[in-house]
């Protein structure tokens, strides 16, 4: 039973799938609670940076309190905690939903529910948060929010006529989700008077104050000059300032129970206040840490290299500052024959690969040079050890290893019935393993395989875009390790490995891989005074071979008529002085070359 004190409060996030008008639902919230001056609203007010207003997605968990009147005169505060949409986010949305009671699910009224939608919705019920269905976008000419509804009522067993009709682009049917967020939603459960005990679902650096850590207080409250500790490494520091979430940060005297705010407390790095932690009070023993909190690992790797080295200092120092904002990005330093000094990066998936070098790009002016996304392969050698591979480079030799294991997501596609054939070739293409096929409606499916994530990190997820016309939409989580019949394949010039062109694979589609790849490279390597083999090698066995020929002078030109032996013996002469010239020559490699690994068609 809730304490009478938290009658008036109410905590709630907002999930959809991208696209499907959360941060502009969010816009109106704010708008009708008078949260904001008419001069502060612009669109998509949470979403703060460019890049999130570009793509049209939340990359960060925002959170936002408002003070909201409700039709019989009471008073409440309400605070919404905005969840990125993304597959790669999910635990940072599972901790934002930790941190509410209730979820408004939104569904676009021309679209239906899509993969992540119900991925979220899944996770809001594994909480057991009470759920308000709404469908957005009902002013469009295509909109079907019968049809819409009835999903939602299949899906989640909300019925059909509970739920919301509105536009959150024009204001249409907002008031009335106020009110059945304030009627439907429970007020929090926790102790006022217990010590402190608070959940970080996000956390932000500024480099004046350090570490703010966004927190939902459970039990006690915490106010400036408190001793804190955080759980699960047991430091200690002292609160400085405590506030509750507008805009920007509003300080307050205390955050009590219920209450969501931000604690800024001398913290200097942002692996020490993790999304998920529990902070308590630092005299208080015997605390219990909140459920949920877990390492956050990397899935994806890849090796970032400067273009220009001279560069190399310069990228050093932004993913430095990167990491202080982004606690989930991995990286050490490497280096490469081919591509000179870079840093081994691991990125919790695709997406969050691209954001990390789009803002490298444009926040610090770097031109880089990504080499093949590859994943952690477990490598059992044959006395006994195990060995942990997310690098070509580091695979041990071939007659060491006893087996290779591979990770493996379970994925879910949701897509209309008439592209269903399609994907399922596409995904039995890529080694997956069946699981189930569903129908939500007569014309919509949902089909489950399990995946090895090496096929899913090049370019599955365009593949599946482009034999569904756009319309199927994905979603998965990490089902753990599968051994796999798995090699690494060798690029050799002249003989010499290329390190950087190297790349772990699956047997079957090795020859392929390498036939492909020594076609593209003949086409980009350019012609040597030499003859170069571009070969393609699993181990000691070469698989794949092209030949760049030289470029020939034409010694004979000189000779006319005459003896035939004239000719040879010049020509024998210019065949020795290739020969030296290839003992001591090397190939020059451009950089197109390293970036066409990626484009190779599967």
């Amino acid at each position: 039973m809730s304490d009478p004190r938290l009658a008036h409060i109410r905590n709630f996030c907002i999930v959809a799938h991208i696209d499907h008008g959360k941060s502009t639902l969010a816009d109106r919230l704010l708008e009708l609670t008078h949260t904001l001056s008419p001069q502060q609203m612009k669109a998509q007010v949470l979403d703060d940076m460019d890049l999130e207003r570009e793509k049209g997605i939340t990359i960060k968990s925002h959170a936002i309190a408002m003070e909201y009147v409700a039709g019989d005169g009471r008073t409440f505060e309400l605070n919404l905690i905005d969840t990125p949409g993304h597959v790669d986010f999910t635990y940072e949305v599972s901790r934002s939903l930790a941190a509410c009671e209730g979820a408004v699910l939104v569904v676009d009224a021309s679209q239906g529910i899509e993969a992540q939608t119900l991925s979220n919705y899944m996770l809001a019920r594994e909480q057991g948060l009470a759920v308000v269905g709404a469908i957005n976008k009902v002013d469009l000419p295509a909109a079907r929010p019968d049809d819409a509804a009835l999903e939602i009522e299949h899906v989640t067993g909300i019925p059909a006529e509970k739920v919301l009709r509105m536009s959150a682009k024009t204001g249409s049917g907002v008031p009335e989700l106020l009110e059945q967020i304030v009627r439907d939603i429970p007020p929090p459960a926790g102790d006022p008077d217990a010590p402190l005990r608070a959940l970080i679902f996000d956390s932000k650096f500024d480099q004046y104050r350090g570490v703010v850590a966004l927190v939902r207080v459970v039990d006690g409250a915490v106010r400036s000059g408190d001793g804190i500790r955080f759980l699960s490494t047991g430091k200690r520091y002292e609160v400085t300032e405590v506030g509750r979430l507008r805009l920007g940060l509003e300080p307050v005297e205390t955050l009590r129970a219920g209450q969501v705010g931000y604690v800024v407390a001398g913290v200097k790095t942002v692996a020490d206040a993790r999304v998920g932690d529990t902070v308590g009070a630092a005299q208080a023993e015997g605390l219990r840490p909140l459920p949920g909190f877990r390492e956050v690992k990397s899935m994806v790797f890849s090796g970032l290299y400067p273009m220009v080295p001279e560069q190399y200092e310069t990228l050093k120092e932004a993913l430095g500052k990167l990491v202080l904002n982004d606690a989930a990005l991995v990286w050490e330093p490497e280096t490469s024959v081919a591509l000179g000094f870079g840093f081994r990066c691991g990125f919790l998936g695709l997406l969050h690969m691209e954001i990390v070098q789009e803002r490298l790009r444009r926040e610090y002016q770097l031109d880089l040079i990504a080499t093949t996304p590859s994943v952690e392969y477990h490598v059992l050698l044959e006395s006994g050890g195990l060995v942990t591979v997310d690098n070509p480079s580091q695979m041990p030799p071939a007659g060491d290893i006893a087996a290779i294991e591979e990770p493996y997501v379970l994925a879910h596609v949701l897509t209309p019935a008439e592209y269903l054939g399609n994907i399922m070739k596409l995904c039995q293409d890529r080694r997956g393993v069946f699981v189930s096929l569903d129908y939500l409606e007569e014309k919509r499916a949902r089909v489950a395989y399990r995946l090895p994530l090496a096929e899913i990190v090049l370019d599955y997820y365009d593949r599946l875009k482009s034999v569904s016309r756009g319309y199927a939409s994905l979603d998965y989580e990490f089902d753990g390790y599968r051994e796999g019949d798995v090699v690494k394949l060798d690029i050799l010039l002249n003989g010499d490995k290329v390190d950087a062109l190297s790349t772990i694979i699956h047997r079957d589609n090795a020859y392929e891989w390498g036939r492909s790849l020594c076609a593209k490279l003949k086409e980009l390597i350019p012609r040597q005074m030499f003859q170069v083999a571009v070969q393609a090698a699993l181990g000691g066995k070469v698989v794949a071979r092209e030949t760049i020929g030289a470029i020939r002078k034409n010694v004979t030109a000189k000779c006319y008529g005459g003896d035939i032996t004239r000719k040879r013996k010049l020509l024998e002469k210019q065949k020795e002085g290739k020969r030296r010239m290839k003992q001591i020559g090397t190939v020059e490699v451009p950089q197109e070359a390293f970036l066409a690994v990626l484009k190779v068609e599967r």
